[in-house]
């Protein structure tokens, strides 16, 4: 048997009272270190949460690989359930900018900066996270920028119509 150690305790007044009728006196050390020794078994160490949160985190991660490379091998279709784009956005202004694209197919930052009343970062910032998400979620961006010149613009973001319902 291992090398046991003293403990004090401090408890309510009625569990001590509810401890001295039900447990007799020769057994109640016993008994509170058992309780002791369950309570402990019941929680979870930090060092294991910790692992399984990596653990999760790395699953996650291939998995958002897996779909990408899907999507690159063109196995992961887009037709059977082509996205809302609206989905990706977290506010009216995020919903603005996908308004305006559908409804002109592309646009320049500083075209969605006027059109939003505030400066061409905040758009373009907004921009690329619509980007970013929905690349991560769909393994294809359903927003693209494309720096040479297309119908007319240059240096516009324009929304890829194969991937949005309408």
């Amino acid at each position: 048997m291992e090398k046991l150690r003293v403990v004090s305790v401090k408890i309510p007044e009625e569990v001590y009272k509810e401890m001295i009728l039900r447990i007799p006196e020769g057994e109640r050390s016993s008994f509170i270190r058992d309780a002791i020794i369950e309570r402990l078994q019941k929680t979870p160490k930090p060092d294991k949460i910790l692992e399984l949160k990596q653990r999760v985190d790395k699953m996650e991660k291939e998995f958002s690989e897996i779909r990408k490379y899907l999507a690159d091998l063109e196995l992961l279709t887009y037709e059977r359930g082509k996205t809302n784009p609206h989905t990706f956005c977290i506010d009216e202004i995020d919903h603005k900018i996908i308004d305006y694209l559908m409804h002109y197919k592309g646009a320049t930052t500083p075209e969605l900066a006027e059109y939003l009343k505030t400066n061409r970062w905040l758009a373009l910032n907004r921009l690329r996270r619509i980007q970013k998400t929905s690349k991560k979620q769909l393994g294809k961006s359903i927003i693209d920028y494309y720096p040479e010149e297309k119908s007319g613009k240059k240096r516009a973001w324009w929304i890829n119509e194969e991937l949005i319902e309408v």
